[in-house]
């Protein structure tokens, strides 16, 4: 929570004094001028990565693969497009790092080096982390443990089925 304070409030201070340098150097137009373009350079940079995340995760979801690193690729270009859009240079410069396939590649192993380490699949043995059976992120599930229930109460359970072992379809169940 401490560095989420500092960031907020420690980073805009920051920025403010070296746009006000910078301004002093090269003029306050020219300051203008390269935060703007540093807007729409990063705005084309974030959608062309974008759109190439997107198309590798459809790739991977055709091949019934999960795309969990280029999710969290995507959420970091997310992050990287709102701080390209912000203005500042040090915003610019960290939006940058986000955009850029070789250290975005290398931040998404960090967070999901993390990510693993923190979530853990329920049952793997004392001391894990993870959700038990009626259990969310945020406590216990308002549908409780249904662990230990059983149809004898007469539920239905709908769902479809297809059969995909022929080739005609009107042969096909439905």
């Amino acid at each position: 929570m401490r560095v989420l304070f500092i960031l907020f409030a420690l980073l805009p201070i920051l920025e403010i004094a070296l746009l006000i340098n910078v301004g002093s150097v090269i003029g306050g137009w020219n300051t203008v001028g390269l935060v703007i373009l540093s807007a729409f350079i990063g705005a084309y940079f974030v959608k062309r990565e974008g759109v190439s995340t997107l198309q590798t995760a459809q790739e991977k979801m055709q091949r019934n693969e999960v795309p969990g690193k280029e999710l969290v690729e995507g959420l970091m270009l997310v992050v990287a497009g709102i701080l390209l859009v912000t203005p500042g240079f040090i915003t610019d410069i960290f939006g940058f790092l986000l955009a850029m396939p070789g250290s975005r590649h290398f931040f998404a192993a960090q967070v999901s080096k993390h990510m693993k380490m923190r979530v853990v699949a329920p049952g793997m043995g004392p001391g894990t982390a993870g959700f038990g059976q009626g259990q969310t992120p945020f406590g216990q599930s308002p549908f409780g443990d249904r662990s230990n229930s059983s149809n004898s109460d007469g539920d239905v359970f709908e769902g479809e089925y297809t059969d995909h072992t022929t080739n005609d379809p009107d042969k096909r169940l439905k």
